[in-house]
């Protein structure tokens, strides 16, 4: 899995001060994404052991407190990502109880719930982001979504 950018320090993906990690591959092609560049699996750098430690550092990094992690993208959870991603969830989870974890997708909720590897992933979620993007739907004024289509699931409240 690569990954187009990380910002140890983000407070627009997300509720409070968060890790933000944009993870390379998307198939979804949503007209007037505002992130092609995050489209090939093979864009940005190689997911290393060296840049989970650098999360893992950050998200406990009491200088300055982060709420949680937000994974997005492209798609973090194509299935292409899902074999790095989901043991990276778990050992946040793990190691850093106290933060949560917002993922955007374009994927709904009910495909992610019928599909046998990415419903694996879904515990581990507080907030998800789900849907494509959708042009004709696009407002500038909805919180954390490009589209009215888009919902906010809230799993946990944290």
């Amino acid at each position: 899995m690569n990954y187009v950018q990380y910002y140890p320090t983000d407070i627009v993906n997300g509720e409070g001060t968060r890790c933000t990690l944009f993870v390379s591959g998307c198939t979804h092609a949503c007209r007037g994404c505002y992130n092609k560049k995050s489209w090939s699996f093979c864009a940005g750098l190689p997911f290393d052991e060296k840049m989970e430690a650098q999360i893992l550092q950050d998200l406990k990094d009491t200088r300055i407190k982060r709420q949680g992690l937000t994974l997005t993208g492209g798609d973090p959870l194509h299935p292409r990502n899902l074999a790095v991603l989901l043991p990276f969830v778990k050992r946040v989870k793990h190691e850093c109880p106290d933060k949560d974890l917002w993922v955007w997708t374009g994927y709904t909720l009910a495909e992610l719930k019928a599909d046998t590897l990415q419903r694996q992933i879904l515990p581990y979620i507080d907030v998800l982001i789900d849907g494509k993007f959708e042009q004709d739907k696009a407002d500038p004024s909805l919180v954390w979504r490009g589209s009215a289509n888009q919902i906010i699931y809230r799993f946990t409240q944290y």
